[in-house]
């Protein structure tokens, strides 16, 4: 477990360095009238993941982290099996997001993640499955005025509806 957490936390703090300096080809600043540049997410969220790996790391090099001072293994075959059903879950999210679009697709995974997997109840799975696809969609297609893939010809009317109330 020790290994495992300050390589992944390497890993990871080696991915947020190369999708900073990537995100750097386009601005990373907010341009006046215009809003952020087309880096800025990228580059800070980024950022913020390097952030995080340095606290892992340094936790790991004091030993306060329940993983930095276990001699077990890193994962039992309960993880192997969530490793396997999560990535299950996204590589569908992705596969659909051409036929149901971005929003559909994230709202068909929250169902699989969080009533599936997490079992919880319908009512709260059927509230942030809509609500969070729906708040995204205000906050991509309206706030930020960037277009997410719509998908097949059968997601229209939804589009339809949905940018009649940000115009």
């Amino acid at each position: 477990m020790r290994q495992g957490e300050i390589t992944l936390a390497g890993l990871l703090a080696l991915f947020s360095l190369y999708l900073m300096w990537k995100s750097t080809e386009l601005p990373i600043g907010y341009i006046r009238g215009q809003g952020p540049g087309g880096g800025f997410w990228p580059f800070w969220l980024s950022c913020g993941m390097l952030l995080s790996c340095v606290a892992i790391a340094w936790n790991w090099w004091r030993g306060t982290s329940p993983a930095a001072v276990s001699d077990e293994p890193l994962m039992d075959s309960f993880g192997w099996r969530t490793i396997i059903l999560v990535a299950g879950g996204i590589i569908g999210f992705v596969a659909l997001i051409s036929v149901v679009s971005m929003y559909g697709a994230v709202a068909l995974f929250l169902v699989y993640y969080l009533r599936f997997l997490g079992r919880h109840s319908w009512p709260l799975v059927l509230v942030i499955s809509i609500g969070t696809p729906i708040a995204l969609f205000f906050f991509f297609e309206g706030a930020m005025q960037i277009s997410m893939p719509q998908g097949m010809r059968f997601t229209q009317p939804f589009f339809d509806l949905m940018y009649d109330i940000i115009y």
